[in-house]
């Protein structure tokens, strides 16, 4: 059964206490009943309530001043407030009412079953209330969960996947027969591929869990991006990537989140793009304050995929079975260039193909993200 909801009823009359609680009793409500505004303060440091019932006119601390209290302190902040009162209907007391936090008003004598319909609506709010808090709790519960199984796993999957990684090595060099030569190139592909997709899994983990951390230094834009394209190019495969910089490229960024950031990108533009295109970087630092850096290729990502590009497990475009990654590629990057106070954006089209556009300032002194010791995933997070 749910738990009985508490309502507090204030007035210095005892009848009138008696009163409210043969009015408004029943079987799922509690009613903490007061004299004073001291006491009510006792009674709500110790109380979670639905409502309260606050007669206007008390000696010592009026209805006013003690909803001025509530209002004041983050506990009972949010607790709706029908002040009762005897007096005359003035429009100076409603004002003043409200101002202090009254969501209604009551005047004695009340009609009963005005005053049972208005209490049976705050009580189904606050009903509603505590269920939206029970589920979030269960769904960050379950979020917990998750993310801490994704990162024991890929941790735990790295040693077993350097052992068939050293293995494969081994065979490759023993040579010989052709077959196994074979079979070894296939069990390193696959090993490569498995982890790419470890350190994505762990990378999410690590940006849900807000545990991205930054390791600033003076950084050459132009010259990280070059690194890139060196790294990821294949070296019997003509150059297709052309890297241009206009004005100042050097600004305080994490070189391993930043390289992470350009991997993807250069990496899905070379995978998704025309082959028989070229694929465009520029590097433009003609502002002072902040960094634009775009890759353009010459393929287009259907609009209605636009909208969720940057959304865990999506894809601009349909991923073979044998994908490099899991759809977390943009997702990972989008986080790491807002941890550095930076924005990603996409637009796509016949006429300038697709272009991913990045803005980074030179230098954010407001540290967005607890330090993460653990070590950055070094291998390109491509999608």
């Amino acid at each position: 059964m749910a738990p009985a909801v508490k309502i507090l009823v204030v007035d210095d009359i005892e009848q009138n206490l008696i009163a409210l609680d043969a009015l408004v009793a029943r079987p799922d409500l509690i009613l903490l009943k007061a004299t004073s505004g001291a006491e009510a303060l006792e009674l709500l440091l110790e109380h979670d309530v639905a409502l309260a019932l606050v007669d206007v006119q008390m000696p010592g601390m009026d209805g006013f001043e003690l909803a001025e209290f509530m209002r004041g302190s983050p506990r009972t902040r949010h607790v709706p407030i029908i002040f009762l009162t005897a007096t005359d209907r003035s429009q100076q007391r409603t004002f003043r009412g409200y101002e202090a936090g009254a969501v209604d008003f009551l005047y004695k004598p009340f009609d009963p079953h005005i005053l049972r319909s208005k209490l049976q609506t705050f009580v189904q709010l606050h009903a509603q209330k505590l269920q939206l808090a029970e589920q979030l709790e269960v769904q960050q519960q379950l979020l917990r969960t998750n993310e801490l199984f994704v990162a024991v796993l890929g941790h735990d999957l790295r040693t077993p996947l350097a052992a068939v990684m050293t293995a494969a090595e081994v065979l490759s060099r023993i040579g010989g027969d052709e077959r196994v030569l074979g079979a070894a190139s296939r069990i390193r592909n696959s090993t490569r591929r498995m982890t790419r997709m470890v350190n994505q899994l762990l990378d999410l983990a690590r940006v849900r869990a807000g545990q991205v951390g930054l390791q600033r230094e003076m950084l050459d834009m132009g010259r990280v991006c070059r690194d890139i394209v060196d790294e990821i190019s294949p070296p019997s495969a003509e150059q297709r990537v052309s890297v241009d910089t206009n004005g100042d490229t050097l600004g305080y960024w994490d070189v391993d989140r930043i390289s992470q950031v350009l991997s993807n990108l250069i990496g899905n533009a070379l995978q998704h793009g025309d082959p028989g295109q070229m694929v465009s970087v520029h590097i433009d630092g003609s502002q002072s304050e902040t960094l634009r850096l775009s890759v353009q290729n010459a393929g287009i990502i259907p609009p209605e995929k636009i909208a969720k590009l940057f959304e865990p497990f999506q894809s601009g475009a349909p991923r073979p079975a044998n994908s490099p990654g899991l759809g977390l590629g943009l997702y990972i990057a989008n986080e790491l260039v807002r941890v550095h106070g930076g924005s990603l954006s996409v637009c796509s089209g016949v006429a300038r193909g697709t272009v991913f556009e990045m803005m980074l300032p030179r230098k954010d002194d407001v540290e967005r993200s607890p330090v993460d010791l653990a070590p950055a995933a070094q291998s390109p997070a491509l999608r």
